[in-house]
């Protein structure tokens, strides 16, 4: 897992080799998915149910097309990736392990990330939930993108008061009102490593005052 494979290799093996392909594919996340993805951190989108493009219209998207993430109203570019095999692939033919995957099911292993930072993918005109993408299309929208940030180390904490018997019983209800509540609703403090007064408060992945007197 990456965030800098934003870029198309200008020379592509075939795509029947399972390689890289010559073009791309435009990826629009269903109603709700958004905020999904935003909230907790996920490797893949797996993608049921959709109908890509495939059949005599030429072939559908195959494992290490480039792929661009977007969601509507307005359209925006969320993420990159590239087309992974399911964890569990089913078969046109069960009986003939080479043939095409069947369809209704897409994997996107995550290249790059920008649901907190959606950038504009005004000019793409999607056709469907997976739609082809001219390669030169995802490169302008890679570069839109610009270079990844730098990485560093947080100090990520959730406090909850417990009153329990026992310290044992005060960890499982604490990871009980974990399980429970979820991101959702507790708020989770951050600050970068070695810098405890930069401290904030975050709720579904925005900044929350957590001081009442500021509130007033």
């Amino acid at each position: 897992m990456t965030d800098t494979d934003h870029r198309v290799s200008g020379a592509s093996p075939a795509r029947g080799d399972g390689g890289r392909g010559d073009g791309a594919w435009a990826v629009l996340l269903p109603p709700g998915r958004y905020d999904a993805e935003q909230l907790v951190h996920h490797d893949t989108l797996e993608l049921t149910g959709i109908e890509a493009p495939g059949g005599p219209s030429g072939p559908g998207p195959r494992p290490g097309d480039p792929v661009a993430v977007l969601v509507e109203e307005p359209l925006r570019l969320v993420a990159l990736g590239r087309v992974a095999r399911p964890t569990v692939e089913r078969r046109e033919d069960p009986d003939d392990p080479q043939s095409d995957p069947a369809p209704g099911a897409l994997v996107v292993t995550y290249t790059r990330r920008v649901f907190d930072e959606p950038v504009s993918a005004e000019g793409l005109a999607p056709e469907g939930p997976v739609s082809p993408l001219p390669a030169a299309a995802y490169r302008e929208l890679a570069e839109r993108l610009g270079p990844p940030p730098a990485r560093r180390s947080w100090l990520v904490s959730v406090d909850i008061p417990v009153e329990a018997a026992t310290r044992a019983e005060a960890v499982r209800l604490f990871w009980s009102y974990v399980r429970d509540l979820g991101p959702r609703e507790l708020p989770a403090f951050v600050s970068p490593a070695g810098d405890e007064l930069a401290m904030q408060a975050y709720v579904l992945g925005e900044e929350a005052n957590q001081d009442p007197e500021e509130d007033n």
